[in-house]
């Protein structure tokens, strides 16, 4: 049974509300507010459709990218893993290094102001802690 929580901690909290000691391990595991920004790259998708099916209160997916452009690169991921876009790089340094060093992160969206041909996506990032 031990094996079965040694995950990546990307999967973690997923596993804790799933596995039969979800009980007593889901009080444990906190949510800490970090920083509230917005999705940056949301013009560059290929796939557009992504962002009419966001919504406020969505839980997103932060993921570690390797990218020529930005060495602290985070992609922002719906539930199905789909790209919505990055934390912008003016705020992504704090995040990706506590990424590297093995802290879960996430975001929710919180607003999501949509015009002509742009959607502008506000989201509220945290730390898992568990």
């Amino acid at each position: 049974m031990a094996n079965e929580l040694m995950i990546n901690s990307e999967n973690m909290v997923a596993v804790i509300g799933t596995h039969d000691l979800g009980d007593i391990l889901k009080p444990l595991v906190k949510e800490i507010h970090l920083f509230d920004t917005y999705i940056a790259g949301t013009t560059h998708l290929d796939d557009m459709s992504v962002l009419k099916k966001a919504k406020r209160g969505d839980e997103l997916i932060l993921k570690r990218e390797d990218n020529k452009y930005d060495s602290n690169a985070i992609m922002v991921l719906n539930a199905d893993k789909k790209k919505l876009g990055y934390v912008p790089m003016k705020d992504n340094t704090v995040f990706a290094r506590l990424m590297d060093a093995g802290k879960l992160l996430k975001a929710k969206i919180t607003e999501i102001d949509r015009q002509d041909s742009f959607t502008e996506i506000s989201v509220r990032i945290f730390m898992v802690d568990y």
